[in-house]
């Protein structure tokens, strides 16, 4: 039995498998993390504890342990130990909004309206094919997943669209907004990057001490080629990932 805080979690290694003991232990391992049993923030056992207790080599455990922290489910600290990450928001490579990808995650989301106006902004106006003085609604949102900040989002919609309510964006993603009007983007362009936060995007992120941020920005279109919404977003780093899917051309 492996010993983590408080959680006992049953790991079972199979010496006689074909499945090599560093990948049984860290399956087994991340499925507590996944069913809850493990939660963000527990401390992990250290490698030589929890080699002797399940009387696996050091190198097998080490591999084991690095292989979780590779896919962001443990997170190393100096002078802290190991710990299970905070939960991740995986957003996939297709044309969804954040609010959809926490529900369908099972994740509670909530929306702080920053800003909702109308603006002129050139950059924007220039993204959604428009004239530069064309009036844009601006909607800046904090988006949360279970009361924890993720994403400080920037959009600007064209002006038939300026009747999306505070309500609407509060208690719904924009894109139902949209949705609920006719309109559905079906494809984008996006660009990913990564900097560190302005003092504004580490005040309204919740972010301490040297870490960066996950950038995205995108302009999405209807099927017909009409702009639909630019949107400039960040992200914080440990908290959330975008998962691409690649292949042979």
């Amino acid at each position: 039995m492996l010993l983590v805080s408080t959680h006992l979690v049953d790991v079972r290694i199979d010496r006689d498998s074909p499945v090599p003991l560093y990948h049984q232990l860290a399956e087994q391992l991340s499925g507590a993390i996944s069913d809850g049993t493990l939660q963000p923030g527990d401390p992990f056992e250290n490698e030589v504890a929890l080699a002797e207790r399940l009387r696996l080599s050091r190198p097998t455990v080490r591999r084991a342990i690095q292989e979780m922290v590779d896919q962001g489910l443990l997170v190393r600290r100096r002078g802290l130990g190991t710990h299970v990450a905070n939960r991740k928001v995986h957003r996939r490579a297709e044309l969804t909004s954040l609010w959809d990808d926490l529900s369908r995650d099972g994740r509670h989301p909530r929306t702080e309206i920053v800003r909702h106006e109308t603006v002129i902004d050139e950059r924007a106006a220039a993204a959604l094919d428009l004239e530069p003085d064309t009036p844009l609604l601006l909607v800046v949102r904090v988006r949360s997943a279970d009361d924890i900040p993720v994403a400080y989002m920037h959009n600007w919609l064209p002006p038939q669209y300026a009747d999306i309510t505070l309500e609407e964006l509060a208690s719904t993603g924009l894109y139902a907004a949209l949705r609920s009007r006719g309109v559905k983007p079906v494809v984008a362009q996006q660009t990913i990057g990564a900097r560190m936060p302005t003092p504004t995007e580490r005040k309204n992120l919740g972010i301490r001490g040297q870490h960066p941020v996950l950038t995205m920005t995108r302009m999405a279109f209807d099927a017909s080629g009409n702009a639909v919404e630019f949107g400039d977003h960040c992200y914080r780093a440990e908290d959330y990932s975008i998962d691409i899917m690649v292949d042979e051309r």
